[in-house]
C-alpha cells in the first residue's frame, strides 16, 4: 500500500501556534491568541481571524523568524511517524495556515515530502501585516492532500490527514483516514479515530494495523 500522510502544523507537528510567538514579539499575544482559539473552536472564520491576527504583526522585524526556531518543539513522535510511513514506502506532507517563513526549514529538517504554508508579506526586512497570495484555509487543505495523491498514484482511501482544529475539517472529510490530534470539540465528529495524548507515537501503530 501506498500512503500519503498530511499533517496540519500548529498544534499538530509542532507544540506551539507560531502566530502566538509571533504576536508576542509585539506585545500582543494575549490578543492574538484570542482569535486563535475562536477560529479553531469554528467560532469565527479562519480567513478573517487570519487577517487580523497577521495585521497585528506589522512592523516586527523578519530576523523575528531566526528567533523563534528555538522555540518551537516537534510534537512527540512526529519524526518516528515520518520516518515509519517513508520505511513503508509512503509519502509525508504538512500543510499550515500558518507561514512558509516557518514552516520552509522544518520540511526539510524533518524530510517532509511536501509542504504548504501562507507567506508573510515582508518589505525591506519588516512585516506589513499582509499575506502574499492565496490564503492557505480549510478548503485549501483538502485541495492540496487529494492533489499531492493523485500526482503521485495514492489512492485517495489511503491518504492520511490529521489535525486539531476546526480549518482541519475540510482535509479529514477528503482524506481515507480522519485523525484529530488533541482535537478542538468541533473536529471530533469528523474523525475516524481521536488520539487524546501528546504524542503522535499511537498513528504509528494505528497505520501499520491498516497496513496488515
Amino acid at each position: 500500500m501506498k500512503r500519503l500522510v498530511v499533517l496540519d502544523v500548529d498544534s499538530t507537528m509542532i507544540e506551539q501556534e507560531v502566530i502566538e510567538l509571533l504576536a508576542a514579539r509585539a506585545g500582543l499575544q494575549e490578543q492574538v491568541k484570542e482569535l486563535t482559539d475562536k477560529a479553531m473552536s469554528g467560532e469565527i472564520d479562519f480567513k478573517q481571524a487570519l487577517l487580523m491576527r497577521v495585521a497585528l504583526l506589522e512592523g516586527l522585524s523578519d530576523a523575528v523568524f531566526e528567533e523563534i526556531h528555538s522555540e518551537i518543539t516537534v510534537t512527540d513522535g512526529v519524526e518516528e511517524l515520518i520516518d515509519s510511513v517513508h520505511r513503508s514506502g509512503g509519502l509525508v506532507g504538512a500543510i499550515s495556515g500558518g507561514f512558509s517563513q516557518i514552516l520552509e526549514p522544518l520540511a526539510l529538517r524533518l524530510g517532509l515530502d511536501f509542504y504548504l504554508a501562507n507567506e508573510l508579506e515582508i518589505s525591506q526586512g519588516i512585516l506589513t501585516g499582509k499575506i502574499l497570495g492565496e490564503i492557505v484555509d480549510g478548503s485549501a487543505k483538502a485541495n492540496n492532500l487529494l492533489k499531492w495523491a493523485m500526482e503521485h498514484g495514492v489512492d485517495a482511501p489511503d491518504t492520511v490527514a490529521v489535525g486539531d482544529g476546526a480549518n482541519d475539517i475540510p482535509m479529514l472529510q477528503a482524506a481515507g483516514f480522519a485523525v484529530a490530534f488533541r482535537p478542538k470539540q468541533i473536529l471530533r465528529q469528523y474523525a475516524d479515530v481521536v488520539i487524546e495524548g501528546n504524542s503522535l507515537t499511537p498513528l504509528i501503530e494505528l497505520l501499520e494495523l491498516r497496513s496488515s
